[in-house]
């Protein structure tokens, strides 16, 4: 075993321990009580959760964001929230107690006291570009900070939350499809390649995750979307481009084989803008959302422009914002609200119960 392949594994076991009996890690469900300090996890059957992704700029767009779901949390109280990747720009943080963490992550959402169930994205584990994903070991840091903060939660790169823990209403799988999609090709770390360890073992503890999971809703989160109309575009053909691994065809082999069709939802980031796309015969069903706009939005992109094709219920791209779900054993009632990024007002753009 190389020294990447011992830092990979031992950075998707840490922390594990610390969540408080609702996770699943590797398959194995986490009975352990919570770190001392740690916000604990919702027990009811009836949630409010916060959608947003690449939010973590510390600058002035975030803020405001913030501001609009620290005034929606005051009038009605959100369970937790999940973060969909590119939570440290612009290319991860360099020790798990790095400053950035508080800048990028504390600060701005400060009031916003409960738990944040934290996906990693392509910025997080940058190297030589930013989100480039070519040092996928950076990624362990996030997992290390999951011991440190009482709200971030990570407990592994990749692992899932029932809740509540007995007849759950809903589980969360939170994925790292980064070493599917890094840019640079990890030659000299084989256990990082879209076929390597990592990526192997992770499909075999989703495959028998998803199969056993009695939630009566089976939400899966990442940070890279499988279909999109934003400039990002959809996996297989990221940007545009046909050359792999850049196009992301390792991310859409891995969701078309372990995901689409075994869960209702698949939520993203990736793209800054705010979409509810339908479900499609390619996805089997799975209604794809992206929620990446908490702290930019494709309007100052420089990627090209958005790309309508497939058929929604929702999209915006020019302005920042995020997604709530309020989550019940009967219905899934989604919300988008969108915050104008001159003055900081916010709008309930869209509700619809799914």
């Amino acid at each position: 075993m190389d020294d990447s392949t011992h830092v990979g594994r031992r950075g998707f076991l840490a922390g594990a321990a610390a969540v408080a009996g609702v996770a699943a890690v590797g398959g194995v469900a986490v009975a352990e009580p919570a770190t001392a300090g740690k916000l604990p996890l919702p027990t009811t059957e009836n949630l409010r959760v916060l959608l947003t992704g690449d939010a973590g700029t510390g600058k002035r767009p975030q803020w405001l964001v913030a501001d609009a779901m620290r005034d929606m949390h005051r009038r009605e109280p959100f369970s937790l929230a999940l973060g969909l990747g590119d939570n440290i720009y612009e290319n991860g943080p360099w020790t798990e107690d790095d400053v950035q963490f508080a800048d990028k992550f504390e600060k701005p959402n400060h009031g916003l006291d409960f738990p944040w169930l934290m996906a990693l994205g392509n910025h997080d584990t940058s190297t030589v570009l930013p989100g480039d994903a070519g040092w996928l070991q950076r990624g362990d840091f996030e997992v290390g900070y999951h011991r440190r903060s009482a709200r971030w939660y990570m407990p592994a790169r990749y692992y899932s939350v029932r809740i509540p823990q007995q007849r759950p209403v809903v589980e969360f799988f939170v994925l790292d499809l980064n070493p599917a999609a890094s840019y640079i090709p990890q030659v000299l770390t084989p256990y990082w390649a879209p076929n390597g360890p990592f990526m192997t073992e992770q499909a075999a503890w989703l495959d028998r995750a998803l199969a056993e999971s009695q939630a009566k809703w089976k939400i899966v989160c990442t940070h890279h979307p499988y279909i999109n109309n934003g400039p990002h575009g959809d996996a297989g053909n990221y940007e545009g481009v046909t050359v792999e691994p850049l196009d992301g065809r390792h991310v859409k082999a891995f969701l078309d084989r372990h995901v689409l069709g075994r869960c209702q939802f698949l939520l993203s980031g990736h793209d800054h803008s705010l979409q509810v796309l339908e479900p499609t015969v390619a996805t089997r069903g799975t209604r794809q959302i992206v929620s990446g706009a908490t702290a930019k939005s494709v309007h100052d992109d420089v990627l090209g422009k958005p790309k309508p094709v497939h058929p929604n219920l929702f999209q915006t791209f020019t302005e920042l914002g995020f997604m709530v779900a309020d989550i019940t054993r009967e219905a899934v009632r989604l919300r988008v609200v969108t915050v104008d990024p001159g003055s900081g007002a916010a709008t309930v753009a869209f509700d619809r119960r799914l």
